[in-house]
């Protein structure tokens, strides 16, 4: 580990565990040239906001007061480059998803290994390490690209991640990983069996790839409009493997004409932050999402609303006789019912309409910007579409019933929801296949 990296850089510390604290911040003094350290995220913030020299933030995630995330998703807000490295007992779904949401440069678990944290460290600096030594090689990379090479294949061979420099007519540089990766010997033998880098970034509607880039412009300038959290890749490795890759753009000279280009592998991270945050908040059989996932949204829509006063609507509906249905056909057919009627009304809303499979034969949709008439008309397009949707195997027509409520400037999230089941109970009993407002 090249600890020279640290030894110039001023580190902020949040740790509210005392013992931890004080060990760790005292070890960590001896390697970089200042440590400010905070006992919550509150008092990280502060420290953040009195000392204008900090160049990394090291932080644990579970804090009184305020947590890391929190702490570092405000820093973020003035700050989108300074690098952060967490610290943590635990790998639930939310803490990977907010860690690569807050673009966490890297991550320790607890109990910490101070050779593995100073490590994490270091890779988290690097980048910024990298700029600062470039800029000390050239003031113009165009026209002193010559005199540089040998240095600048120093350094960059000297990184962990892929990284490459580029203009937007070539590449200029690889380091060793991206040779490593790509199995090539050198960037000419890449380009003689793969068109371009950005070729190799592949077709996944949940990450960047050739398929997203505007023909009238250039992927690099597609891929800065993203925000930090969607710069995300995934290329196949020498071995035939997925890999995925965060993606970091540096504007060398700011003049959008020479970038360096670093590639961080976070396939783990992303992965199982995917794969674990589905099955947490989706529902098996229908691909919904479920009632835990719904009560995250619902508090903050409910805000949003009311801070905004936006309309929000809610439409609970159910299948007319399921119980009839479930003792006429197989557990299957119904399976493929509920199936069915979940696709209707994904198709049914907007993309940005929450849909929740609420009870077996019962569906919530949460309605943002929408009033009681636009609810209502939502409700009747589900309504038909499924009275003439063909069901396998299913030789008798399928109902539906179905309840709307606006959120009210009294209302909390107890009181529509009772509202609105209130509302799906007289649709029931004035005779089903119906929608009735409350």
């Amino acid at each position: 580990m090249n600890k020279e990296i640290l030894k110039d850089i001023n580190v902020l510390y949040v740790e509210d565990e005392d013992e931890v604290r004080e060990f760790t911040s005292k070890t960590i003094s001896s390697i970089v040239n200042q440590v400010v350290v905070a006992k919550d995220g509150k008092e990280g913030l502060d420290k953040y906001y009195e000392n204008s020299q900090l160049n990394l933030i090291l932080t644990d995630i579970n804090m009184p007061r305020m947590g890391g995330l929190e702490m570092c998703n405000i820093i973020r807000e003035k700050d989108k480059e300074i690098p952060i490295v967490i610290t943590s007992a635990h790998s639930d779904p939310n803490f990977l998803k907010e860690a690569i949401d807050v673009n966490v440069s890297s991550y320790a678990m607890k109990p910490i290994d101070l050779y593995h944290l100073i490590d994490s460290m270091i890779k988290a600096v690097e980048p910024i390490f990298l700029r600062k030594r470039l800029e000390k090689i050239t003031k113009n990379l165009e026209d002193k690209v010559e005199e540089v090479t040998k240095q600048t294949k120093l350094l960059l061979d000297a990184q962990d991640n892929i990284v490459f420099l580029t203009n937007f007519s070539k590449i200029v540089e690889v380091n060793k990983k991206f040779l490593e990766f790509f199995n090539v010997s050198s960037y000419e033998d890449f380009l003689s069996t793969k068109k371009s880098i950005v070729s190799q970034f592949k077709e996944d509607k949940r990450f960047f790839n050739k398929a997203i880039v505007d023909t009238d412009s250039h992927w690099i300038l597609e891929i800065q409009k993203l925000t930090e959290a969607d710069r995300v890749v995934k290329m196949e490795n020498k071995d035939g493997e997925d890999r995925i890759f965060t993606v970091t753009i540096d504007d060398y000279e700011n003049k959008k004409e020479h970038f360096v280009i670093s590639l961080t592998d976070i396939t783990s991270l992303k992965e199982k932050s995917n794969l674990l945050e589905y099955q947490a908040s989706h529902d098996q059989l229908t691909g919904l999402f479920n009632r835990q996932k719904f009560n995250d949204i619902f508090l903050k829509e409910i805000k949003r609303d009311k801070r905004y006063d936006n309309a929000l609507s809610i439409i609970v509906f159910d299948i007319d006789n399921f119980v009839d249905l479930n003792n006429e056909f197989t557990k299957e057919t119904c399976d493929n019912v509920l199936k069915d009627i979940a696709q209707i009304i994904i198709n049914s809303v907007r993309e940005h309409d929450i849909v929740v499979r609420w009870a077996t034969e019962k569906f919530l949709i949460l309605l943002p910007q929408t009033k009681v008439p636009g609810a209502n008309k939502v409700a009747q397009k589900i309504l038909e579409s499924i009275q003439e949707h063909e069901f396998s195997n299913i030789s008798k027509e399928i109902t539906t019933s179905f309840g709307i409520s606006k959120l009210q400037e009294e209302d909390n999230d107890i009181s529509i929801l009772k509202r609105v089941e209130e509302a799906l109970a007289k649709a029931k009993n004035e005779g089903i296949n119906r929608i009735v407002c409350n």
